[in-house]
């Protein structure tokens, strides 16, 4: 038998082109090839490789790309229960192997898989990091780096592929950097490029304790004005496209020779109603964010400002419309509706405070 032989009668249809060149130990015994047959096989100069243990390519040649990924998540992957086997698993586009089970592609190489631009060429990294659960019983070997953790993200499929998303991949990404002009990029691409809300971001980098790092803090600075500037945009369009009445913009809100209220994004002074993008990072005690980030977010957030400045503008008789980028991103045509209810509730409801209105 040599490389070009099949396998075994068994027929391969079920299985994808680059699954029939990279296979594990267990899917060659499936497959009616022993252990011996697999050793006389990666025998120097023979048809076959070992690529990692237990993983093994069907040809002599250097792997791809593509064989990397599915060799490194077979390498990784919790094998299949016994009864699962008997019958072989036949996926379709998209859908996951069940080799691959408790087992996603992480870091730098799902973020090329999400095709970020400032993320390096898969065949130019010397690692792939893979996501596995901490209990998993396996060390990193050659082209794989597990990353453990107590808790999986739902992956996403990409080319038939479970990998992790956006948020999850950034910061498996950013623990491995420590060039800070990278970080900022890839921070920056993840907002710009739509893949995620900056608070996600946020969130998974304090969960990974990332936040103590300087430079990693700085390019959550850069990354939050980036995604304040995006979501920025977006309002706009929304009032425009639409057809909301033209509200003052970016304006300080203040009572006739009294007390300053408050910045908001948006004013409509006849009908008393206000529009306040939200694009604050999550505070202490809210998904899970511990005391390290408290100063960041004070910073970043004020928190209890914004109550209390809601507060006063709504004890003052002026509606404030909460909105996130998540939402204006998501869900503009809802947003808009939200705003026009709130604008037309105006007639129905006791004249406000007389409010000084001036440029922010």
């Amino acid at each position: 038998m040599n490389h070009n032989t099949p396998l075994s009668p068994r027929p391969l249809r079920h299985l994808t082109a680059v699954q029939r060149r990279v296979m594990s130990a267990a899917q060659l015994r499936e497959h009616g090839v022993s252990g011996a047959d697999t050793s006389a096989h990666c025998r120097p100069g023979g048809p076959w490789q070992q690529f990692l243990p237990g993983v093994f390519l069907l040809h002599p040649g250097p792997p791809t790309s593509e064989e990397r990924l599915h060799g490194v998540l077979l390498y990784c992957g919790r094998p299949p229960a016994k009864e699962a086997r008997t019958v072989p698993a036949q996926p379709g586009a998209g859908e996951p192997h069940a080799a691959y089970a408790d087992a996603m592609i992480t870091g730098l190489a799902a973020l090329a898989l999400h095709r970020f631009s400032s993320a390096p060429p898969l065949l130019s990294l010397d690692r792939i990091d893979v996501l596995v659960p901490r209990t998993r019983r396996l060390r990193s070997t050659g082209s794989a780096r597990l990353v453990r953790s107590n808790s999986l993200p739902t992956p996403q499929q990409i080319t038939g592929l479970p990998v992790a998303p956006v948020p999850r991949a950034l910061a498996d990404a950013v623990a491995q950097l420590a060039e800070a002009g990278a970080v900022r990029r890839l921070l920056t691409e993840a907002v710009r490029g739509g893949h995620c809300e900056p608070a996600a971001v946020v969130r998974e980098l304090n969960n990974a304790r990332l936040l103590t790092r300087p430079h990693v803090v700085d390019a959550v600075e850069s990354l939050l004005a980036e995604g304040r500037a995006i979501a920025e945009d977006r309002m706009y369009a929304l009032v425009r496209e639409f057809g909301l009445p033209d509200p003052l913009w970016n304006v300080d809100l203040r009572l006739p020779g009294g007390p300053h209220l408050g910045g908001v994004d948006a004013y409509w002074p006849e009908h008393s109603v206000a529009l306040e993008l939200d694009t604050r990072a999550p505070r202490q005690g809210e998904d899970g964010l511990d005391p390290s980030l408290t100063e960041r977010s004070r910073e970043l957030g004020e928190w209890s400002e914004q109550a209390r400045k809601r507060e006063h503008l709504e004890r003052l008789g002026i509606t404030v419309v909460h909105v996130t980028p998540k939402k204006l991103r998501d869900t503009p045509e809802q947003q808009a509706m939200v705003v026009r209810t709130a604008l037309m509730a105006a007639a129905d409801r006791d004249p406000a405070a007389y409010v000084v209105v001036l440029p922010r």
